[in-house]
């Protein structure tokens, strides 16, 4: 399993219109712009040359980003429209990848109930482990 940074890193690529969704394959760009990442999919078999899974196997915040627009995962719009205009590259490396400080300044920008953006998030991440998901290095 991601950690659960990365489905904050979803919610910005959706609020910014980031991903773009066609039959079976997306295109995701990077919060800062540099990388395009290529997600595909066959079924429940996921392939994206993210880092995270590419690397590490499990779903990158493309992946978890394209399933939250497939609606395989359940999701608040409003929750998500709050994560607009995060470079979250620049924040990792302002925190050398230590996501909970991360997430924490993230969070503390934000002008909304900061308890009901967590609970969405980890029912969004309870629901993705319950994903019958394969993240394979191509299909």
């Amino acid at each position: 399993m991601p950690p659960i940074a990365k489905i904050y890193e979803a919610y910005t690529c959706i609020a910014d219109k980031r991903v773009q969704l066609e039959e079976n394959r997306a295109f995701v760009t990077s919060s800062d712009g540099k990388k395009k990442y290529n997600v595909s999919w066959k079924e429940n078999i996921y392939v994206s040359n993210d880092n995270a899974s590419f690397w590490q196997g499990y779903p990158g915040y493309p992946v978890i980003a394209v399933l939250i627009l497939q609606h395989k995962l359940p999701f608040k719009e409003n929750i998500i429209s709050l994560f607009k205009n995060i470079n979250w590259h620049a924040l990792n490396e302002k925190y050398k990848r230590n996501y909970d400080k991360v997430i924490d300044e993230v969070l503390n920008n934000i002008d909304y109930d900061k308890n009901e953006i967590k609970m969405e998030t980890k029912k969004i991440y309870e629901n993705l482990k319950n994903l019958n998901l394969e993240i394979k290095r191509k299909l």
